[in-house]
């Protein structure tokens, strides 16, 4: 081993020549710069050759260390691979209801403020009828008299005094006002405003003291309890979720996360958009959820079976572009990494399918990859050792 350090140092001094301590140095330019480059070109050579003697020394010297990377293997299988799609929506609510009046009048009184919970059959608001309940009294005077009349002409008919057509002018008199007060009495019945459903109020249209006319939303009422998530999903997924299908829907601002089934696919497409609706019911007894809430609806779009999947970070990719891992290999009975040229396919959640280059039964280097050179030595760690004993 001394012999050969001496022969080593021997070759370097031969080569590099005898320094001049008192070296002569021309003082043209270009001589100069010339000069310069011969002796880069002497360093390089020499670096050439010190790198030629280590490797020889490495290779004679038989108590030298050999280093191994530390690496563990996994053998790889075959596995089935699911891609999701995430669409945003929004949450509708499935009953919004104006209550309006049938008839036209003042407001009395205004129960309800906006944002207040209300239960089917609450009043509302009511209507003044006070007009309405003088030509009731009105009325009430006129059919006593007409009863009266009527009575009068029924005793005198019975006995054969008088004509018909004055015992039949009675008649209908009476049974003329009964009716007249029945409308009226409906209409009176119809100035108390109650909420047709439970929910919320969304919003007062009107305020006490102001004037309603028919058909004029007064109060709308928002169901809170009966509400639905509703996506614009893009054409090219037609076909790929279907009614009954489960799907995830998040809520970012509660940060919550739900499953449902989809209970509505769109008949249509939009021809603005090139989009189709997916509605899905929303159970909201809690109460957290609110109309117009973002949400993210995420659904299977594809599945591929037997297939190899790996994460992304394990498939590392060259100077030319090509993507690679490294598998385990032997050599000389010697562990090596081998470099193993792959294709890859579709991606989601950090994982991809290897389409070529991988088969089940390899045995893939998954950590202690990066860094790795092809035929590189490497050694296992122990769990990997004693799963193999």
């Amino acid at each position: 081993m001394k012999y050969m350090l001496l022969l080593a140092l021997a070759i370097l001094a031969g080569c590099a020549g005898p320094r001049n301590e008192n070296m002569a140095l021309p003082d043209d330019l270009s001589e100069l710069k010339a000069l310069r480059r011969a002796k880069v070109e002497e360093i390089k050579q020499l670096n050439k050759d010190i790198d030629e003697i280590d490797l020889k020394i490495y290779e004679v010297d038989e108590n030298r260390v050999v280093l191994r990377k530390l690496v563990k293997t996994r053998i790889l299988e075959t596995q089935e691979f699911r891609h999701y799609s995430t669409v945003q929506g929004a949450i509708e609510s499935d009953d919004v209801v104006s209550v309006s009046s049938e008839m036209g009048g003042r407001l009395t009184a205004m129960y309800l403020e906006e944002g207040d919970p209300v239960k089917k059959g609450q009043l509302v608001a009511k209507i003044d009828v006070e007009s309405m309940n003088k030509q009731l009294a009105e009325l009430q005077t006129q059919l006593d008299l007409a009863k009266d009349v009527y009575a009068r002409q029924k005793r005198l008919w019975d006995q054969n005094i008088g004509s018909e057509i004055q015992y039949l002018e009675a008649k209908n008199t009476v049974d003329r006002l009964e009716k007249s007060m029945e409308t009226l009495n409906t209409q009176i019945s119809k100035s108390n405003l109650y909420a047709p459903i439970s929910g919320v109020v969304d919003m007062v249209h009107l305020k006490s003291g102001e004037t309603a006319s028919p058909g004029m939303p007064i109060v709308t009422i928002l169901n809170t309890y009966r509400l639905k998530m509703v996506a614009d999903v893009p054409e090219n997924y037609l076909g790929k979720i279907t009614r009954g299908e489960k799907v995830k829907i998040k809520f970012p601002a509660l940060e919550r996360e739900i499953e449902a089934p989809v209970t509505l696919i769109g008949r249509k497409i939009d021809p603005s958009n090139r989009t189709f609706k997916v509605e899905v019911n929303l159970n909201n007894t809690s109460g957290d959820l609110k109309p117009n809430l973002l949400t993210e609806m995420t659904f299977e779009d594809f599945a591929i079976d037997d297939v190899i999947v790996l994460p992304q970070a394990m498939v590392q990719q060259d100077i030319t572009g090509k993507e690679y891992v490294f598998l385990k290999g032997v050599k000389d009975r010697e562990l090596i990494a081998l470099k193993r040229i792959v294709e890859t396919g579709d991606t989601y959640d950090g994982n991809v399918v290897i389409t070529s280059g991988l088969e089940a039964g390899d045995e893939m280097i998954d950590e202690g990859s990066l860094g790795l050179t092809e035929n590189e030595l490497i050694t296992l760690t122990t769990q990997d050792n004693e799963a193999k004993d």
